[in-house]
C-alpha cells in the first residue's frame, strides 16, 4: 500500500470516497423507521407511539444499553410488520438503498425465514422475496447484493433443518451461506454438529455468530465442527491464545461489528476492544454494521470509531475493507471482479493496494 496517511481529519476525509463492504448485516435491524410507518398504516396494524422520536426510541439502543438482551427487544418491536411478502421484498430492497448511499459495492443480507413466517408465508416464499429485493436493489444501485440464511439456535432441530435444505435449493441463486445466531450462551455451538455436517454435505458455506455472548470455546467449535470459514464477531476468543492461534492459522476471517459489540456488552468497553489486537498478530479482520437501525451505525461511523477509540490509521481501513472483499462468499470469477472494482475505485482517490 503506496499511501500513508495516519490517523488525521485529512484521513478521515477520505473515508466517505472509499468503496465498502458489509458481510454481516440483519435485514430486520435495518429498517428505516419511515418504513414501518407505513407498513404499519398499510397493514392496518397500529405502532403505540405518539412521536417519530418515541419510533426511534422503540427502533435503536440508546447510548446507555445495558445488555445484549435489551439489544435484542428491537427486534420484537419490528418483526410483526415484516410478515408479508411486499414487506420483506421492500426492506430487503431498501437496505441495499442504504448501503449504496455510503459506498457500499457488496453486502451480504443475513435473516431467519422462520421469523417472517406469522401470516402463512412459507420458508421457500420469504428467502425468494427477499432476494428479489437484493436482486431489483442491485440493479437500482449497483451494489452487488447477496443473502444468508440464518438458522436460531432456540429453535427445533426440525424446523433449522428445513431452513438449511431451502438455503440449499437457492444457493448459487442469490443464497451465498448459512448462518447460526441467537442466544450464544444458552445454546453452545456444539449443539449443532449435525444440522451443520447437513448443510456442510449440501455443499453449504457456513459463517457462524461466536465469540460474541459466550466465550472462545464456541468459536473453536464453530470452525472444528460446525464447518465454519467465517466467524460472526469473534470478540471474545481472545479469552483462549489457542483459538486465536487456530483463527490465525486457518485464516478465518472474522465478521467484527465494533459499535454493536459495545453496547451488547460483549466487551467491556472501548479499551477492551480487541480489533488492533488481532490486526497485529495476522488475523483477517472485516468491520460490518450488524444492525444499521437498531445500531444506528454505518461503515463511515464504524472507521471513524476505530480511528478515535482504537488508533486505526486509514491505510488500516482499507486492509480492513480488503479483508472483506476478499472474505466474500462469491464465486471466484465474481470475487476477482470485484477485486479489481475495489482496486479501481482505491486508485482513483489516490490509493494503491
Amino acid at each position: 500500500m503506496t499511501l500513508t496517511i495516519e490517523q488525521s481529519a485529512a484521513g478521515k476525509a477520505l473515508l466517505s470516497q472509499l468503496p465498502k463492504v458489509d458481510l454481516h448485516v440483519h435485514l430486520d435491524g435495518s429498517v428505516k423507521p419511515e418504513t414501518l410507518k407505513e407498513l404499519a398504516e398499510e397493514q392496518g396494524l397500529p405502532l403505540h407511539t405518539d412521536s417519530d422520536a418515541e419510533l426511534l426510541d422503540q427502533m435503536r439502543v440508546g447510548e446507555q444499553c445495558e445488555s445484549l438482551k435489551e439489544y435484542l427487544s428491537k427486534f420484537s418491536f419490528v418483526l410483526p410488520f415484516l410478515q408479508t411478502a411486499t414487506a420483506i421484498e421492500r426492506i430487503a430492497f431498501e437496505v441495499v438503498e442504504q448501503a449504496a448511499k455510503e459506498k457500499v459495492r457488496y453486502i451480504e443480507v443475513r435473516f431467519a425465514p422462520q421469523l417472517h413466517r406469522l401470516q402463512g408465508l412459507s420458508n421457500h416464499q420469504v428467502i425468494h422475496h427477499v432476494i428479489e429485493g437484493l436482486k431489483r436493489g442491485e440493479e437500482a444501485f449497483g451494489t452487488v447484493a447477496r443473502a444468508i440464511i440464518i438458522c436460531l439456535r432456540s429453535h427445533p432441530y426440525e424446523w433449522n433443518k428445513d431452513v438449511i435444505e431451502e438455503a440449499a435449493r437457492f444457493y448459487k441463486k442469490g443464497v451465498v451461506a448459512v448462518d447460526l445466531a441467537g442466544d450464544e450462551a444458552s445454546f453452545p455451538a456444539k449443539l449443532f454438529r449435525q444440522l451443520f455436517e447437513g448443510a456442510q454435505q449440501l455443499g453449504l458455506p457456513v459463517t457462524i455468530h461466536a465469540g460474541e455472548a459466550a466465550g472462545a470455546e464456541n468459536v473453536r467449535e464453530a470452525i472444528t465442527s460446525l464447518g465454519a470459514v467465517r466467524i460472526g464477531h469473534g470478540v471474545r476468543m481472545l479469552e483462549d491464545p489457542e483459538v486465536v492461534a487456530l483463527v490465525k492459522e486457518r485464516q478465518i476471517p472474522l465478521e467484527m461489528c465494533p459499535l454493536s459489540n459495545i453496547q451488547t456488552k460483549a466487551v467491556s468497553g472501548w479499551d477492551a476492544y480487541p480489533l488492533r489486537h488481532y490486526l497485529e498478530q495476522g488475523i483477517v479482520v472485516t468491520v460490518n454494521t450488524d444492525n444499521m437501525t437498531v445500531t444506528g451505525t454505518t461503515l463511515q461511523k464504524e472507521y471513524e470509531l476505530l480511528m478515535d477509540h482504537c488508533g486505526i490509521t486509514l491505510n488500516e481501513i482499507v486492509t480492513i475493507v480488503m479483508n472483506g472483499v476478499k472474505a466474500a462468499f462469491l464465486e471466484e470469477a465474481e470475487k476477482q471482479s470485484l477485486i479489481a472494482r475495489f482496486k479501481s475505485e482505491l486508485a482513483a482517490i489516490g490509493i494503491q493496494v
